[in-house]
């Protein structure tokens, strides 16, 4: 069996658009979860109006809208499937893509999350994306990264059974670099499977058209990167899916003596 996680809050549009996708996407080994946060009504309705689809497996309601970790660490406390996956509620998927990411896994034992691509074919930069690449039982490939994004994984259960939840002081991120520390093999498949991430300035489906709606709902993440305009967003999804094919993380540096003195060095250097 394969378990899918959706967290919905406040976005009615994009939950309508990304829970039917999601929906539409799974075969009969899947089941849809969802964890509703807060108490939008509209979001709610839209949610609700999908709990008859055969493949909608169960909901549930929080009051407070608590972040990724309680809901995630929920989810694979009561799910028994033998493949996880979270899709985000801005997020569309493409048919076929838990096949293809299951096909590989079932292949390789050692793979633990590998995920769908979220950039777009005009970010692919081979010089740097092949030095990453790896083939696996089977000739699947995956382009290797310690961490891959909480929307569009596949995750063996054997992951979370040998790691346990998301810690208390820990992101997806951070759980990422603990499965490869472990010996997890982590990336993105390759050829790479298009994920529209529709918050994503570069989405058909960015419901920003202009830099003055743009910035009446610019978001807190946005502002920390001093980002104010559509091209500045778009920018930076163009820098950061080639941050991503050129960065090579080494999981042992997050753990133990080398953690301690990577932060020593890191201290000294900003003295300096």
């Amino acid at each position: 069996m394969h378990d899918v996680l959706m967290i919905t809050y406040k976005r009615a549009e994009f939950t309508k658009l990304s829970l039917r996708r999601l929906l539409e996407s799974c075969d009969e080994t899947m089941r849809v979860w969802v964890w509703h946060n807060g108490d939008d009504r509209d979001t709610l309705e839209v949610v609700r109006s999908f709990e008859q689809h055969p493949r909608f497996h169960r909901l549930q309601v929080s009051p407070a809208n608590v972040k990724l970790r309680e809901p995630t660490n929920w989810f694979w406390a009561n799910s028994d499937g033998a493949y996880l996956s979270k899709v985000d509620d801005d997020c569309l998927v493409t048919d076929g893509w838990a096949q293809t990411l299951r096909s590989a896994h079932d292949c390789a034992p050692r793979l633990g999350l590998i995920a769908c691509w979220l950039f777009y074919p005009e970010d692919y930069v081979a010089e740097l994306a092949e030095r990453k690449m790896a083939t696996v039982n089977g000739g699947h490939r995956v382009m290797t990264h310690a961490f891959v994004q909480g929307s569009g994984y596949v995750m063996k259960r054997a992951v979370y059974q040998q790691l346990g939840p998301i810690k208390e002081q820990e992101s997806f991120t951070t759980y990422g670099i603990r499965a490869a520390y472990h010996g997890w093999i982590n990336g993105w498949y390759h050829p790479f499977i298009r994920h529209d991430h529709m918050d994503d300035a570069r989405s058909p489906n960015y419901p920003f058209k202009n830099d003055e709606d743009f910035r009446k709902q610019l978001s807190l993440s946005k502002a920390n990167f001093s980002i104010s305009s559509i091209a500045q967003a778009q920018q930076f999804s163009r820098n950061l899916a080639r941050r991503v094919q050129e960065e090579i993380i080494d999981p042992r540096n997050h753990f133990g003596w080398r953690k301690i003195l990577s932060k020593m060095r890191h201290r000294i250097s900003q003295r300096g």
